[in-house]
């Protein structure tokens, strides 16, 4: 077929068939009877029935699509099933035939019944998940693999989707594009690729392929962990015999519109094909222009076929996601793309070798003063990272002593970092500025040509490679020798150097943190031509993560299979080494965010005064007990001071057993309460510890959780049935004679996600337990301190004092500080049994830490604030559940929060594996956010208590993001 045909075909539109149209062929050809839907297509029409028997598609093309062609068609998907790839099957006429011709209202056309597969489309799901792109990029190897010995007359033809003659038939469609911009821009990007192309075409093998297994035309079901998994390929309209690298182009220029932006999104497709059907170098060389290329022919396609069907929807709703394509595809230069590729299949490309003369000969290399600034770096400690020009400025200050500074290559900018950003910042420096006299001789490294480029900048191409400056003032332009002078820095006294291995390669900046390793190898080190080594270490997270394992106790949990190595913190977000911020919505210890300046301050004044334990005398020990005893409710006024929540609880029950005598405690199931030998036993969260309930010691006595969400008893009225199965425990104590030492509980849920007790719950268990001379323990080591925003502590809602009042976390805003507030009655009786000693608990540091905190709060109105942004990111939270089906239910109160997701509304099924795959979402959307619960299905949302509207806000938007697009 000539390729005059194949642009002819390109201009015709679908076929004229009907709903009623095919419903009359599907009945009297086919002898099918059942519910008809359309479904989208280009330039055929395709309709599904639901018939008694089964599900088909009716294929309708008009007739210029030959017999032998739809022939091939239906031989390459026996061809396929035969060797255990899942495609349709083929179904016939009642009178025995694959292709039916038929004439409708005089036209002629090409029919056929083909077999419905079921499963999910990958282009409903704006997210694809790397297990699934990589799923993806199998399955199309498979089909090239089995493709591989497949013949057919009907093959050799021309189509105007075939790669090999993309420039004709796009040429042909461009004067279609209106708008005469995007016209030219698909041009230029066209044959750009195209001289890529043309270098490798003569090696790229040809085979038979499908030529169009994109994320429309295959069907996938969901894994284990819910991740769809294509495992069938649908609509063979395009095979042909064609560039086996370009079945590979087609399914990766389709992955593009899902990628946020990202053109190295596609990568774990072509591994997962690389390991199953290998491409040679000249094929991977060819992808990423052929990729392009395809993404020009989708632009033009839809523009064309959009005007000569104007009323095809599917034409309509593809072309936005074409449009994306072409975006991506045209973002990134043709020498990043492939050192990415090639990275990706196990290919390391080649040092530049040689050795160059020095670009600033006349500085002295030893007087440079290398300065970092990246998120470890000393300098942001004094210097405020979102301050415009901040880089420049420190580079300057550098500088004074000896006249000479430079920045790093490869370094990680803190000062490019943006908080409250779904996508990583472009962070990594591509390029080194040097402050020198202005003045100062430049010199040409290698043999190159000088000239002038856009932005005042110069470029310098030598053989292998090419040097780029901004803020030279050329002496001239042309051919420079090596050694020869280039001209001397400007005015200002900044030289920024770039070293690239290509002249086609624009002088970028920064790039993005996971496109670094790629765009080093385009954009190189450019120490070679300094003289000095200016590089930046790459960061040693994975080694860093390794010796954590090797030498941190496993049982010490990380957050995360692939952690973020972060190392510094602001407010309420959080910065990994390479600059990421994300924002932090669990760090409850944190209250007052991270890096505040006034504790910074008052830490370090402190540490320079004197730090030592509570058994010397000084003011700051008498001042924090004082301020703590005077936010607990009266008679609460003695205090202990600890090291954590763990160390209070466990005290807690010690000051129990001695006002008591008795050793029996009443806890509640679900809670957590910390991980010393005591506290642990009274600790039964499942979550926390699988074998929490069949090990608890007899002197614990757990009852039902109070859980009004998933409870046996729901609502706010259940009160009294909860209260019923406590008294129940408790009778089974007075029966057998056993004196009861105390109760204790989270004032609101807080291990379930911040779930209220039922109103009045706490107050007629507590009668019941001082009916029987035990003291009520109130833990709020999670939930207090003014996090619930309506109440300071979180017994105050349900209307109760409690004997005892532990708490931590918070309270030292990461300083390890605990304590523990009781009456002195209850205190005294403990020095029966001997003194109590914390060796670093109240220590003058951790005081001046308490102390500045509750400044903090006063001045910065912390708890206020808990409750006006608390409140709103709830309603906005609760809004979600109008919107996804998911959502369960919202607890919590003030910055305690927990969002449930259910698998059912009406089973209240956990939904468990999603909760985590939606967290490691989040993560990459800049997000920290972990499940807690017996089932793992509860955002826990205990942010730092400065938490803004905006980044509340940022935070629903993320959680938006994710339920509808995918995880």
């Amino acid at each position: 077929m000539t390729d005059t045909a194949a642009l002819d075909r390109a201009d015709l539109p679908r076929p004229d068939i009907s709903v009623v149209d095919a419903g009359t062929i599907l009945a009297e050809r086919y002898g099918l009877n059942g519910r008809i839907a359309e479904l989208g297509s280009q330039q055929d029409r395709n309709y599904r029935i639901d018939a008694d028997d089964g599900r088909y598609v009716l294929k309708i093309n008009r007739a210029a699509y030959g017999t032998v062609e739809l022939d091939a068609q239906n031989a390459a998907m026996k061809h396929l099933r035969a060797k255990g790839i899942l495609v349709p099957d083929v179904g016939q006429s009642v009178d025995g035939q694959e292709i039916m011709p038929l004439i409708v209202r005089g036209e002629h056309y090409l029919a056929r019944l083909l077999e419905f597969l079921d499963g999910e489309p990958l282009t409903r799901r704006k997210y694809l998940s790397e297990r699934t792109r990589g799923a993806l990029g199998a399955l199309v190897a498979n089909v090239v693999r089995g493709l591989e010995d497949f013949r057919h007359a009907g093959l050799d033809r021309s189509v105007q989707w075939d790669l090999r003659r993309v420039v004709q038939v796009t040429e042909h469609m461009l004067p279609q594009v209106m708008d005469a911009e995007i016209r030219d821009r698909i041009r230029t990007m066209l044959h750009d690729a195209d001289q890529h192309v043309r270098q490798a075409a003569p090696n790229l093998r040809i085979q038979a392929i499908h030529h169009d297994i994109t994320d429309d035309n295959v069907v996938a079901r969901p894994d284990a962990d819910g991740h769809p998994i294509p495992n069938g390929v649908i609509d063979f309209g395009d095979l042909v015999y064609g560039w086996v690298v370009a079945e590979l182009a087609v399914c990766c220029a389709s992955l593009l519109h899902h990628a946020d932006g990202d053109p190295f999104y596609i990568l774990p497709a072509i591994r997962a094909f690389q390991r199953i059907y290998p491409l040679t170098d000249d094929e991977l060389g060819a992808l990423w222009p052929l990729i392009v290329q395809r993404a020009c022919l989708l632009m033009a396609a839809g523009e064309q076929q959009l005007a000569v069907d104007p009323d095809n929807e599917y034409v309509q709703r593809n072309l936005e996601n074409e449009r994306e394509i072409f975006r991506v595809a045209t973002s990134v230069p043709y020498g990043v793309m492939r050192v990415a590729i090639m990275r990706a299949t196990g290919t390391e490309p080649t040092a530049v070798g040689g050795a160059f003369a020095p670009l600033l000969p006349t500085v002295p290399t030893g007087d440079v003063r290398l300065i970092s600034l990246d998120p470890q770096s000393d300098d942001w400690d004094r210097f405020n990272w979102l301050t415009a020009g901040i880089d420049r400025k420190i580079l300057r200050s550098a500088a004074i002593d000896t006249g000479y500074a430079a920045t790093r290559y490869g370094e990680y900018r803190l000062s490019e970092t943006r908080t409250c950003a779904s996508s990583a910042p472009a962070t990594h420096a591509l390029f080194t500025d040097l402050c020198v006299p202005s003045g100062t001789r430049v010199a040409a490294p290698f043999e190159g040509e000088l000239s002038e480029i856009a932005g005042g900048r110069h470029r310098l191409v030598g053989a292998e490679i090419v040097l780029l400056l901004e803020g030279l003032e050329a002496s001239a332009t042309g051919e420079v020798g090596e050694g020869k002078e280039l001209g001397t820095v400007g005015d200002g006294g900044i030289l920024r150097v770039w070293l690239a291995r290509g002249p086609d390669v624009e002088p970028q900046p920064f790039c993005l943190p996971q496109h670094a390793s790629a765009w080093r190898q385009v954009l190189i080190d450019p120490s070679r031509v300094l003289g000095f080594d200016c590089a930046a270490l790459e960061p040693r997270s994975e080694a860093i993560l390794e010796s954590r394992n090797a030498h941190f106790a496993r049982p010490q949990k990380n957050y995360y299979k692939h952690p973020p190595q972060i190392e510094r913190g602001s407010r309420e977000h959080m910065f990994d080494v390479t600059g990421r911020a994300y924002l932090d919505m669990v760090n409850n210890v944190t209250i007052a965010g991270h890096g505040h300046p006034r504790l910074v301050e008052a830490v370090r004044r402190q540490w320079a005064r004197l730090n030592t334990n509570s058994r010397f005398h000084y003011e700051g020990v008498a001042e924090f007990s004082s301020r703590l005893a005077a936010l607990a409710p009266e008679g609460l006024d003695t205090v202990f001071l600890v090291n954590s929540g763990s160390e209070a609880v466990d005290l807690a029950l010690r000051l129990a057993w001695a006002h008591s005598g008795a050793r029996n405690i009443v806890s509640l199931l679900e809670a957590y309460h910390g991980w010393t030998v005591a506290s642990d036993a009274v600790s039964t969260s499942i979550a926390d510890n699988p074998r929490a309930r069949e090990t608890r010691p007899d002197w614990v006595h757990p009852v039902m959780a109070p859980n009004t969400y998933r409870g046996p008893y729901r609502g706010a009225e259940s009160a009294a049935r909860y209260v019923a199965e406590v008294e129940h425990e408790l009778s089974k104590l007075d029966v057998t004679d056993q004196p009861l030492a105390g109760f204790i509980a989270e004032s609101v849920y807080g291990n379930a996600g911040g779930i209220p007790l039922p109103p009045g719950y706490l107050k007629e268990v507590y009668r019941l337990v001082r009916a029987r001379g035990g003291v009520c323990i109130a833990d709020e080591v999670q939930v207090g301190y003014g996090r619930l925003g309506h109440y300071f502590w979180g017994f105050e809602e349900q209307g109760v004092v409690p004997d005892i009042i532990t708490i931590a976390k918070g309270m030292g805003n990461g300083q390890p500080l605990g304590a523990v507030i009781t009456t002195r009655a209850i205190a005294d009786l403990f020095g029966r049994e001997g003194y109590f000693f914390s060796s670093a608990g109240g220590s003058p540091v951790s005081c001046a830490v308490g102390n500045t905190l509750l400044d903090i709060m006063r001045d910065e109105g912390l708890q206020e604030n808990a409750r006006e942004v608390g409140d709103y990111l709830k309603e906005r939270l609760k809004a979600l559940g109008q919107r996804f089906p998911i959502v369960g239910a919202v607890h919590g109160m003030g910055l305690y929060l927990g969002l449930e997701l259910v698998r059912d509304r009406e089973t209240l099924a956990p939904a468990t594996k999603e909760t985590m795959a939606i967290c490691d979402r989040l993560l990459d959307l800049g997000v920290i956010m972990q499940p807690t619960g017996d089932h793992l299905n509860v955002f826990k949302i205990k942010p730092p208590m400065c938490l803004t509207k905006d980044s509340a806000d940022f935070f629903v938007e993320m959680v938006a993001k994710v339920l509808e697009e995918g995880w």
